[in-house]
């Protein structure tokens, strides 16, 4: 199995200009083709694994995505936007350090990230069938058709696709005309959460509670204070004017400005 050979231990990418990383040089390029070779970053890869989340109530298989990518660590920042990785033997979805995910396209056609690929395209086509009102149900055919439309343009345009764009594609395709309601439930559930919080009240029931002199604030007094401070004599004004400067140089020192409270 070409994940266990020990020629792949480390490559040198670098960030493009898109903000994606490309692969520049690699430890084994017999095998691999470096002409538009991406890598996906970690932050990417924790992207895609929340976009896989839903996928799981229709049988996703992580061991698809162990087996599609090789795991690798940041080893050594070389400077102007290239960094030296090394090969990491922890599991992408549990290695509690980052890593960055080289999907294993030695195989393009038949490989595991194509195994990858097919088994997040027929997913996600399930998720669109049971989450959307079709008038004829989503083919895999017509995902695909459209997604491969969509690399050809760029590959005509000159641009290489991101293998983090291509997956990405995937997990977030919707047909042009429909939205999907995958999020709704959540949303539900979080109205649902809010109002057992907050239990209706009867209109009997608020009026007995405007009524309970306990619950009512008390603007009057807000008014008596600030009416009160006009009983103060000038002598009196003045003395609590010398106080509060007296205290506010205490506080904040010339020269120092007046401290923040946060």
């Amino acid at each position: 199995m070409a994940k266990s050979k020990p020629q792949l231990e480390c490559s040198i990418v670098r960030l493009g200009e898109d903000l994606n990383w490309w692969v520049d040089e690699i430890s084994d390029d017999v095998h691999w083709d470096l002409d538009g070779l991406s890598i996906i970053d970690p932050r990417q890869m924790s992207y895609i694994i929340d976009l896989i989340e839903p996928l799981n109530d229709y049988g996703f298989d992580s061991n698809i995505l162990e087996a599609a990518f090789f795991p690798f660590r940041i080893d050594k920042d070389l400077g102007k936007g290239r960094v030296r990785l090394s090969r990491a033997n922890e599991s992408i979805l549990d290695a509690e350090d980052q890593l960055f995910a080289l999907p294993n396209v030695i195989d393009e056609d038949t490989g595991p990230y194509a195994d990858f690929i097919d088994h997040i395209t027929r997913l996600r086509v399930k998720l669109l069938n049971d989450t959307i009102d079709f008038e004829q149900k989503l083919t895999l055919d017509e995902i695909e058709e459209e997604i491969r439309e969509e690399q050809n343009n760029s590959f005509i345009e000159g641009s290489a696709v991101h293998l983090f764009s291509e997956i990405v594609n995937i997990l977030e395709y919707v047909p042009a005309g429909y939205e999907a309601d995958e999020e709704e439930p959540k949303e539900r559930a979080i109205e649902e959460e809010v109002n057992e919080d907050f239990p209706d009240i009867d209109e009997k029931e608020e009026e007995e509670l405007k009524k309970d002199e306990t619950l009512k604030w008390d603007e009057d007094d807000g008014e008596e204070k600030e009416e009160s401070l006009d009983d103060f004599s000038d002598d009196e004004e003045e003395d609590l004017d010398e106080l509060e400067e007296k205290e506010d140089e205490e506080v904040n020192p010339p020269g120092q400005g007046r401290k923040k409270s946060c």
